[in-house]
């Protein structure tokens, strides 16, 4: 199973700049993986490219076995007036109940059960609508900011949960947070716009996973990689 692309270029109509172009990377391997770069470089729009939601762009884009891609973004809404709790219960399927239970404990949404969506803040609903999706059939998930509004420790506690549960499964989070992205993800797709000639660069990350340890100068040194890669 696999994901790539070559030569990606995207200009929206009746413009002249590209959004990106020359745009290549390849996903060969199950895990987490990110899209950085400042707003405006084109990360939603390459990830809707992924999931089919754009077509007018040049360039190759090829999977092997990734029938499913889901998209989950930052300020998506679950309609209606049910309970939290109702509507994962009407979406979870009887044989991954375990594992709804389990992810509610780990994104600490207990308290929050009895409660109506609109009721929640905007970290609670992220992360609500965020297990959802956890819930269902996928190869690829893209996180589109997906834990935005959520505190550092609770994002990390839930994102080495999620590689935990889900050692097949394919991951492209989108995020702003260099930190993050440097000690959590497998590879780091970088876009550049701006002034400069749109770009992407792919710089390995640290991969941390769940009882690790990890040097600070090793850390520090992929941060100043996809710093360097985005300017």
């Amino acid at each position: 199973m696999y994901l790539a692309a070559q030569g990606l270029a995207l200009k929206y109509p009746n413009t002249a700049n590209y959004v990106f172009k020359n745009l290549s990377f390849k996903l060969a391997e199950p895990g987490f993986n990110a899209l950085f770069g400042p707003s405006g470089v084109g990360k939603t729009s390459l990830a809707k490219i992924i999931t089919g939601e754009i077509h007018t762009f040049s360039g190759d884009i090829r999977s092997k076995g990734m029938q499913t891609c889901l998209y989950s973004y930052n300020l998506e809404r679950l309609p209606g007036w049910s309970s939290v709790g109702k509507h994962l219960e009407k979406i979870t399927p009887p044989a991954r109940r375990s594992r709804r239970d389990e992810l509610i404990s780990v994104f600490g949404l207990e308290e929050l059960i009895g409660k109506r969506f609109s009721r929640l803040s905007l970290g609670q609903q992220n992360r609500v609508n965020l297990l959802r999706y956890l819930l269902q059939d996928f190869h690829l998930l893209i996180m589109d900011e997906s834990l935005a509004n959520v505190d550092e420790l609770t994002r990390e506690k839930i994102i080495l949960k999620i590689k935990d549960m889900y050692p097949e499964a394919y991951f492209l989070y989108i995020s702003h947070n260099v930190v993050e992205v440097s000690k959590l993800c497998n590879e780091i797709i970088v876009l550049r716009g701006g002034l400069k000639e749109p770009s992407a660069t792919v710089v390995p990350g640290r991969n941390f996973m769940t009882g690790q340890e990890m040097e600070r100068a090793e850390l520090e040194q992929t941060m100043l990689e996809i710093v360097n890669a985005s300017s």
